[in-house]
């Protein structure tokens, strides 16, 4: 089995940092090759997965204050209207606006 850093689709940089250039579906060289093309997306995938629970770490306590900002505006809101229903709810003898009862 060639090892990667023997392939001439690897490429190493002065500071040791391997680039890639190889695409499974076009210039594969061994079978293993697909294997280790894998791990290294995997691992890509959970890097970036891992960054993104970060931020929403991040951002969970203003999430939340925006979220109480939201229910008390509403609160207010509904507060506000209570008027508009206040009358029919309690007053039993209203005909709800027929005016013409026998």
């Amino acid at each position: 089995m060639i090892q990667c850093k023997d392939c001439e689709f690897c490429e190493i940089s002065e500071k040791n940092e391997k680039t890639f250039k190889c695409d499974p579906f076009s210039n594969i060289k061994e079978p293993e090759c697909v294997s280790k093309w894998q791990l290294l997306r995997l691992n890509m995938l959970c890097a970036q997965y891992s960054s993104m629970l970060g931020w929403y770490q991040k951002m969970s306590p203003m999430q939340s204050k925006i979220f109480k900002y939201i229910q008390r505006e509403i609160d207010d809101i509904d507060e506000s209207d209570k008027w508009k229903t206040d009358d029919q709810d309690d007053d039993p003898s209203a005909n709800n606006g027929d005016y013409f009862t026998q």
